[in-house]
């Protein structure tokens, strides 16, 4: 698999435009793709396609030498562009004419995401307050924080705090915090720190609690999963 990724600029969305996400992906053959919390609008196999977040990882059939292109999305963004909760999209993979009915850019161009997304966008006009919040809960998940926590430090109860996860995010703020401790821990044990270094900083209580964790969310052990 070989996978770059770069920070492109949606025209006409403002502050709410910067650094977003391209990437591409050019298959060696099957893969299993990890979590990571976020949705991408994707360019596969001549189609538009919507990633919805997953809660564990996914293994995808692929030809070698097959190129996907991806934009990822900022939090809460999916639901606001496609009109749909990212609970509806959780775990599936579906046409972007399924999801949103509405002309776009030819898939042939796929590096032109940013464009697409832009288009879109300005059709639905996003409330900059759902943006603003969806960031926020993002940024709480990231802290570790517990979701008494973080619905008492945005002014929401824990069943508001469900359902507005459910609806940015595609799951509860519980499972969004352990994806990306899940994604914190693998950066670094990737980048050489040991596994119970890597275990501590990411916020695992011990080796043994990541080992667990990374079996659960990616079906292999921490070993395989930085081999």
């Amino acid at each position: 698999m070989r996978y770059t990724e770069h920070r492109v600029d949606v025209p006409g969305a403002g502050a709410f435009g910067r650094g977003w996400v391209l990437w591409r992906n050019v298959a060696d053959g099957p893969q299993r793709i990890m979590p990571d919390g976020a949705l991408d609008l994707m360019v596969h196999e001549g189609r538009f396609v919507v990633a919805g977040a997953d809660r564990t990882a996914v293994d995808v059939a692929g030809t070698a030498g097959t190129v996907t292109w991806g934009l990822r999305l900022p939090p809460g963004v999916a639901p606001a562009l496609l009109g749909v909760p990212a609970g509806e999209l959780t775990g599936l993979r579906v046409d972007l004419a399924d999801v949103r009915r509405t002309p776009v850019d030819r898939p042939d161009r796929p590096w032109r995401l940013p464009g697409v997304a832009a288009a879109l966008w300005r059709q639905a006009a996003p409330d900059p307050a759902e943006l603003r919040l969806a960031a926020s809960l993002d940024r709480a998940a990231r802290t570790g924080a517990a979701a008494r926590e973080v619905a008492d430090d945005h002014g929401l109860s824990e069943r508001s705090l469900r359902r507005n996860a459910n609806r940015f995010f595609g799951y509860g703020i519980k499972t969004l915090t352990s994806v990306h401790r899940f994604q914190r821990a693998l950066r670094l044990a990737r980048s050489g720190t040991p596994l119970g270094e890597a275990a501590v900083l990411a916020g695992y209580a011990d080796q043994a609690h990541l080992t667990r964790e990374v079996r659960r969310l990616s079906g292999v052990t921490p070993g395989a999963l930085t081999a």
